[in-house]
This record gives structure tokens, sequence and C-alpha cells, in this order.
């Protein structure tokens, strides 16, 4: 039986963290919570549940859970947002697969919740993800905040049943509260590896993106909530590159 470390990053998650932590609770040998120096209840969550609470300020997605991966005391790591909770079927699972893993990473179907509703279309859902995996062979990489754990060349991945479950959207303000502060945390991301722009792309990109999600992905089907779902998903396309060029622009006034 391989011992597991459930490692979290967090960050004012004590609307849901309580709910995270006891979905693994039965399984992990240890809980590591990296927190961000949450101001709400996050940390006495933590204390009461009696977890391992480390904090460190927040730099980025990719940093952040990677650091959190260092400090896992085990090798085979279980890793996840503290919006999200494993269900029931995941964790039974999880816990046959680490009596004899098969694989060095394992990737399952994450169920999100948007503005009250299970999705079963859009990208919201299957939503696959690579949380399970032995963390000799796999760290966090890409652009934050789309961040995504890549395992070694050679590694063996296999799929999991179960979901993992994830709180994604409350309500149509926080969606465009969210979507424009990672649209700006993707366009910092994306100017400071040089990413190229050109004449409308952004346009070009969330025209895509609105016609992927409402017609490809079959957001349609969702009503209402695929309709805006799509929309705002091609909203933060837009802004994401809108910003990219302002901060090309400002590097240009300043460096003429």
């Amino acid at each position: 039986m391989e011992k597991l470390s459930v490692v979290i990053i967090t960050l004012n998650e004590e609307a849901h963290l309580k709910r995270c932590l006891d979905s693994v609770s039965s399984l992990a040998d240890e809980v590591l919570v990296l927190d961000s120096f949450s101001t709400d209840g996050t940390q006495a969550i933590c204390e009461a549940a009696g977890v391992r609470f480390e904090q460190h300020a927040f730099d980025g997605y990719v940093s952040q859970k990677n650091r959190a991966l260092s400090m896992a005391r085990n090798d085979w790591v279980l890793s996840l947002d503290g919006d999200e909770a494993l269900s029931k079927n995941a964790t039974d699972n999880i816990r046959q697969v680490m009596k004899n893993p098969t694989a060095d990473g394992f990737e399952f179907n994450r169920r999100n919740s948007y503005c009250g509703r299970w999705m079963k279309y859009t990208s919201l859902y299957p939503d696959r993800k690579l949380r399970l995996f032995n963390r000799q062979k796999a760290q966090w990489t890409g652009y934050d905040p789309h961040d995504h754990v890549e395992m070694n060349p050679g590694s063996i991945k296999q799929r999991l049943r179960g979901d993992l479950l994830h709180w994604v959207i409350k309500d149509r303000a926080e969606h465009a509260a969210k979507t424009q502060h990672f649209a700006e945390i993707a366009a910092r991301a994306y100017f400071r590896e040089s990413k190229n722009t050109w004449f409308g792309q952004g346009l070009i990109h969330a025209i895509w993106r609105w016609n992927k999600e409402y017609f490809v992905r079959m957001g349609y089907l969702e009503g209402y909530l695929g309709w805006q779902f799509a929309s705002f998903s091609a909203k933060y396309v837009y802004l994401k590159y809108r910003l990219l060029k302002k901060l090309y622009a400002a590097r240009n006034q300043s460096n003429p």
C-alpha cells in the first residue's frame, strides 16, 4: 500500500474547505494545506481538522502548487484546490489504486458546479484532470492561471473512475469578477514569456471560443447557463489579448 499525501493550496477558502478535507480524511496518510495568508476562517478549519498547515506568499499558481509538492512527505500525491472535493466513487477507486499502482499518474473527470447547476456540457464536463501522481515523475507547468500536471517522458498515465467535484462559480457576478481577474493574470503571464500577439487575435480567438463552448461542446443543451458560460469564456479570451497588447504598448512607450 503506497502512502499518499493530499496537498491543497488555499486563499480564503472557508466556504468550501471543510468539504474538501472531509472527502480525503479516510484516504490520506498526510494532508498538507499550503495557504497564502488567508484572512477568513481557513486556518481555523485546518486546525480543527488536524491537518498540516503551512503558509507562503502566493507567487503564481504553478509556483505555489510545485512548492506544495516539494513539501509533501510522500512520493504519491493527490493535488486539490480548496474548492474541490472527491466524490465517493473517486475516493474508493483511489484507495484501491494505491494498493498497487499500475501507472505513474491517474486522471479523472472533474464535474463543475456553475451557478448552482452541475454542468453536463461545455468544457465544464468531463473536464479531465490529472491530479493523482508520483511526484518524482511529474510537475506543475503551464501559463497562470491555466496550470496543469505534466508527466515526465516515458511515464504511464491511466484513467480513474469517479468525479472530482468543483464548485467553480456561484453566480453571474462572481463569473464577471473572475473573468477580469484571470484575464489580467493570463496577460501578465504571456507578457513575461514574450508571447506574440497580432492584429485581431483577441477577437478571432474569442469568436472561436464562443462557438466551441456553445456549439462544439453543446452548451446550448444547458439553456441560458450554456449561453452565459460561452459568453464569459469568449470575453475572457478577448480581454486577455487586449490586456497583453496594453502591456506591450506600455513597455514600448517607456523604452522608445
